[in-house]
Formats: structure tokens, sequence, C-alpha cells
């Protein structure tokens, strides 16, 4: 029977794919671990009521943070060639969907304050943890190289995940509480 444990971590360090350990608190596994607890956090998020195709988008995301936590988890650039790097076509998609949610949403007037309704609750902790993951590989960027359209990417995800929020509000016909 293969175990799923190693022990390698016990020691509060853990190793990328290039073979180097680290401690857990390494800049790069805080950018690949909340990117990781975001990926959770939208599978969360999907498996609420929701229309199949919010579902499918969101499946879609998932996907393509999952390759990101991959990529950041590289600390050498031969891992990389394997895994799939984020397009211009997958931020030209999440834009297109934060347009499409956005073309049937009233303007904004007032700063909406988080919560109500669950599915529009959790819209907003993706869009948070999404904020905390983009400082994190931001802080990563600045000590070494990252991919560009990662960071775009995790940029336009928070603000599709505001987005949503309304979008789920509006579709669920839930008024979202407001900022005096």
């Amino acid at each position: 029977m293969r175990k799923i444990y190693t022990k390698g971590g016990d020691k509060g360090t853990t190793q990328f794919l290039s073979g180097k350990r680290v401690p857990k608190y390494h800049i790069r596994v805080e950018a690949y671990g909340t990117v990781d607890e975001l990926t959770s956090n939208v599978g969360f998020l999907r498996s609420l009521d929701l229309p199949q195709d919010l579902k499918a988008e969101l499946l879609d995301f998932q996907q393509i943070l999952f390759d990101i936590s991959g990529l950041l988890a590289c600390d050498q650039g031969k891992h990389m060639r394997l895994l799939n790097p984020v397009k211009n076509s997958s931020i030209e998609q999440i834009e297109k969907a934060i347009d499409r949610m956005t073309d049937e949403l009233p303007p904004l007037t007032k700063f909406i304050i988080p919560g109500g309704q669950q599915e529009v609750a959790f819209a907003h902790v993706c869009r948070t943890v999404t904020r905390r993951a983009e400082r994190a590989i931001v802080r990563l960027a600045d000590n070494e190289e990252v991919n560009e359209n990662i960071i775009i990417f995790i940029n336009r995800l928070s603000d599709y995940f505001y987005t949503l929020s309304r979008f789920i509000s509006k579709i669920k016909n839930f008024e979202q509480p407001t900022a005096n």
C-alpha cells in the first residue's frame, strides 16, 4: 500500500519540484498555498445553488487556478515546461464573463456590504481569498520571476467574484446591503 504521508514536512519544511527544501512559510509556498485555498473555496461555491453555466465557468477557472498553483510551485524553469501556462485566452475568457454579467447589472452607486444569501456571501469570500493570493503572488514576483499572465488573471478573478456576487443577487432577486 502506498501511503499519502511522507513525513518530509514533519520538521516544518516542504520540497519544491526541483528537490529544494524550504520552510513552509516560504513566500513561494504562501503564494501557491493561497491559490490552493482559493481553488477549494471556488469548489465550495460551485457546490451551492447556482445555474449550471456558472458552475461550468467556475470549474474552468478552477482548472486555471490548479495550473497556476503548479506553476507557482516550480522554482526552476525546466519543470514549468511540463505545466499549462496561463494564456491570454484565459484572461480574455474571464474578461468576457465579467462583461457579460455587468451588461445585465445596474450601475453601482454605493459600496456593497458582503453577506446576505449564502451564494452571494461565498462569492465575496472567494473575492477576498483571491485578493490575498494576489498579494502573495506579487510579493513573490518582487523577489523571483513570475509570469505576468498569472498576476493579470488573478487580478481579473477578484473582479469576477465581485461581479458574480452582484449577478447572483440579481438572478436570485436578492438585494445586497450597501454602505450608507
